[in-house]
Protein backbone atom coordinates (compact mmCIF):
# COMPACT_ATOMS: atom_id res chain seq x y z
CA UNK A 1 0.00 0.00 0.00
CA UNK A 2 2.68 2.05 0.52
CA UNK A 3 4.28 1.84 -2.94
CA UNK A 4 1.03 2.31 -4.18
CA UNK A 5 0.68 5.69 -2.59
CA UNK A 6 4.00 7.00 -3.14
CA UNK A 7 3.77 5.53 -6.92
CA UNK A 8 0.51 7.73 -7.17
CA UNK A 9 2.22 11.17 -5.94
CA UNK A 10 5.52 10.46 -7.64
CA UNK A 11 3.03 10.03 -11.03
CA UNK A 12 0.74 13.38 -10.02
CA UNK A 13 4.08 15.03 -9.18
CA UNK A 14 5.57 14.05 -12.62
CA UNK A 15 1.67 14.97 -14.17
CA UNK A 16 1.39 18.01 -16.50
CA UNK A 17 -2.11 17.63 -17.59
CA UNK A 18 -4.62 20.24 -16.37
CA UNK A 19 -1.71 22.31 -15.44
CA UNK A 20 -2.65 24.98 -17.90
CA UNK A 21 -6.43 24.82 -16.24
CA UNK A 22 -4.56 25.93 -12.79
CA UNK A 23 -2.59 28.55 -14.40
CA UNK A 24 -5.59 30.40 -16.46
CA UNK A 25 -7.40 30.02 -13.10
CA UNK A 26 -4.45 31.94 -10.96
CA UNK A 27 -3.68 34.26 -13.79
CA UNK A 28 -7.28 35.31 -15.34
CA UNK A 29 -8.81 37.17 -12.45
CA UNK A 30 -5.35 39.15 -12.17
CA UNK A 31 -5.78 40.22 -15.78
CA UNK A 32 -9.18 40.84 -15.60
CA UNK A 33 -8.78 43.00 -12.50
CA UNK A 34 -5.98 44.64 -14.61
CA UNK A 35 -8.04 45.59 -17.61
CA UNK A 36 -10.75 46.52 -15.29
CA UNK A 37 -8.58 49.55 -13.94
CA UNK A 38 -7.35 50.14 -17.15
CA UNK A 39 -10.96 50.77 -18.03
CA UNK A 40 -11.86 52.61 -15.14
CA UNK A 41 -8.93 55.06 -14.97
CA UNK A 42 -8.84 55.67 -18.70
CA UNK A 43 -12.76 56.72 -17.89
CA UNK A 44 -11.68 59.51 -15.27
CA UNK A 45 -8.78 60.65 -17.51
CA UNK A 46 -11.90 61.26 -19.92
CA UNK A 47 -13.89 62.94 -17.78
CA UNK A 48 -10.57 65.07 -16.50
CA UNK A 49 -10.23 66.30 -20.37
CA UNK A 50 -13.53 67.34 -20.80
CA UNK A 51 -13.71 69.06 -17.47
CA UNK A 52 -10.66 70.85 -18.28
CA UNK A 53 -11.92 71.85 -21.54
CA UNK A 54 -15.22 73.32 -20.03
CA UNK A 55 -13.28 75.47 -17.65
CA UNK A 56 -10.77 76.61 -20.67
CA UNK A 57 -14.66 77.21 -22.54
CA UNK A 58 -15.79 79.00 -19.77
CA UNK A 59 -13.28 81.60 -19.15
CA UNK A 60 -12.21 82.19 -22.58
CA UNK A 61 -16.10 83.19 -23.09
CA UNK A 62 -15.90 85.04 -19.94
CA UNK A 63 -12.79 86.94 -21.16
CA UNK A 64 -13.39 88.31 -24.53
CA UNK A 65 -15.64 91.23 -24.68
CA UNK A 66 -18.94 90.40 -26.25
CA UNK A 67 -20.93 93.20 -25.52
CA UNK A 68 -19.56 96.93 -25.58
CA UNK A 69 -22.49 98.95 -25.88
CA UNK A 70 -24.55 97.16 -22.98
CA UNK A 71 -25.59 98.45 -19.58
CA UNK A 72 -24.94 97.34 -16.09
CA UNK A 73 -22.16 95.64 -14.94
CA UNK A 74 -20.24 94.10 -17.68
CA UNK A 75 -18.33 91.86 -15.59
CA UNK A 76 -21.70 90.18 -14.30
CA UNK A 77 -22.34 89.26 -17.69
CA UNK A 78 -18.57 88.49 -18.51
CA UNK A 79 -19.51 85.79 -15.45
CA UNK A 80 -22.42 84.53 -16.76
CA UNK A 81 -21.22 84.09 -19.84
CA UNK A 82 -18.22 82.16 -18.93
CA UNK A 83 -21.10 80.05 -16.66
CA UNK A 84 -22.63 79.43 -19.41
CA UNK A 85 -20.16 77.89 -22.24
CA UNK A 86 -18.56 75.82 -19.88
CA UNK A 87 -21.89 74.09 -18.96
CA UNK A 88 -22.56 74.01 -22.89
CA UNK A 89 -19.06 72.07 -23.41
CA UNK A 90 -19.70 69.93 -20.28
CA UNK A 91 -23.16 69.04 -21.95
CA UNK A 92 -21.50 68.56 -25.05
CA UNK A 93 -19.36 66.20 -23.65
CA UNK A 94 -22.11 64.11 -22.11
CA UNK A 95 -21.65 65.39 -18.91
CA UNK A 96 -24.21 66.52 -16.40
CA UNK A 97 -23.82 70.35 -15.68
CA UNK A 98 -25.76 69.66 -12.44
CA UNK A 99 -22.81 67.42 -11.12
CA UNK A 100 -20.19 69.86 -10.86
CA UNK A 101 -19.48 71.59 -7.73
CA UNK A 102 -17.03 74.57 -5.66
CA UNK A 103 -14.13 73.61 -5.77
CA UNK A 104 -12.80 72.85 -2.49
CA UNK A 105 -10.95 74.67 -0.61
CA UNK A 106 -12.42 77.84 -3.04
CA UNK A 107 -9.25 79.35 -4.98
CA UNK A 108 -8.61 82.72 -3.19
CA UNK A 109 -7.82 85.33 -5.42
CA UNK A 110 -7.73 89.47 -5.53
CA UNK A 111 -9.94 91.62 -6.96
CA UNK A 112 -8.09 93.75 -9.82
CA UNK A 113 -9.57 96.70 -9.04
CA UNK A 114 -9.04 96.68 -5.52
CA UNK A 115 -6.09 94.42 -4.54
CA UNK A 116 -6.93 94.44 -1.00
CA UNK A 117 -9.82 92.31 -0.53
CA UNK A 118 -9.70 88.86 -1.65
CA UNK A 119 -11.97 87.80 -4.35
CA UNK A 120 -14.56 84.32 -3.62
CA UNK A 121 -16.63 82.35 -5.96
CA UNK A 122 -19.25 84.53 -7.47
CA UNK A 123 -20.28 86.26 -10.62
CA UNK A 124 -22.61 84.33 -13.25
CA UNK A 125 -25.39 83.45 -10.58
CA UNK A 126 -24.40 79.57 -10.85
CA UNK A 127 -24.30 77.38 -7.07
CA UNK A 128 -22.23 75.28 -8.92
CA UNK A 129 -19.37 77.06 -11.03
CA UNK A 130 -16.82 78.85 -9.01
CA UNK A 131 -16.18 82.26 -11.62
CA UNK A 132 -13.66 84.75 -10.19
CA UNK A 133 -13.40 87.79 -12.49
CA UNK A 134 -12.17 90.38 -12.05
CA UNK A 135 -9.44 88.47 -10.57
CA UNK A 136 -5.64 89.65 -10.08
CA UNK A 137 -3.42 86.63 -11.88
CA UNK A 138 0.14 85.64 -11.42
CA UNK A 139 1.95 86.07 -15.04
CA UNK A 140 3.56 82.97 -15.44
CA UNK A 141 6.75 84.44 -16.95
CA UNK A 142 7.38 86.73 -14.55
CA UNK A 143 5.98 85.15 -11.42
CA UNK A 144 4.50 88.76 -10.51
CA UNK A 145 0.91 89.58 -9.87
CA UNK A 146 -0.67 92.54 -12.35
CA UNK A 147 -2.57 90.66 -14.94
CA UNK A 148 -6.36 90.82 -14.51
CA UNK A 149 -8.40 88.28 -15.69
CA UNK A 150 -11.38 85.46 -14.86
CA UNK A 151 -11.00 82.46 -13.49
CA UNK A 152 -13.16 79.39 -13.95
CA UNK A 153 -12.73 76.33 -11.64
CA UNK A 154 -15.15 73.28 -10.31
CA UNK A 155 -15.05 70.18 -9.20
CA UNK A 156 -16.74 67.07 -11.10
CA UNK A 157 -17.63 63.42 -9.58
CA UNK A 158 -16.14 60.27 -10.69
CA UNK A 159 -17.69 56.82 -8.65
CA UNK A 160 -15.25 53.89 -9.09
CA UNK A 161 -16.42 50.23 -9.67
CA UNK A 162 -13.48 47.53 -9.39
CA UNK A 163 -14.87 44.76 -7.43
CA UNK A 164 -13.01 43.36 -4.46
CA UNK A 165 -10.67 46.61 -4.20
CA UNK A 166 -10.47 49.27 -2.00
CA UNK A 167 -11.60 51.57 -4.94
CA UNK A 168 -14.83 49.70 -5.08
CA UNK A 169 -17.63 52.44 -5.49
CA UNK A 170 -15.37 55.26 -4.36
CA UNK A 171 -16.43 58.63 -5.48
CA UNK A 172 -13.73 60.77 -6.64
CA UNK A 173 -13.62 64.66 -7.10
CA UNK A 174 -12.06 65.80 -9.83
CA UNK A 175 -10.81 69.70 -10.01
CA UNK A 176 -10.79 71.60 -13.18
CA UNK A 177 -9.89 75.16 -13.41
CA UNK A 178 -8.91 77.16 -16.07
CA UNK A 179 -7.48 80.79 -15.81
CA UNK A 180 -7.62 83.87 -18.45
CA UNK A 181 -6.13 87.24 -18.95
CA UNK A 182 -9.59 89.37 -19.60
CA UNK A 183 -9.61 91.52 -22.83
CA UNK A 184 -10.45 95.19 -22.78
CA UNK A 185 -13.99 96.07 -25.09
Amino acid sequence: MRNTLRSSLRRLAVETRGAEIAEAAAVLPLMFMMLLGIFWFGQAFSIYGAITRAAQEGARAGAAPYCTTCSGNLLTKYAANAVQAAKTAMTTAKLDPTLAKYPSPDPVLFDCLATTVTKTCSGGGDPNLCVQAPALLTDTNTGQNGVCGISVSFQYPFQFWLPFTSLNKQRIWITASARLRMENP
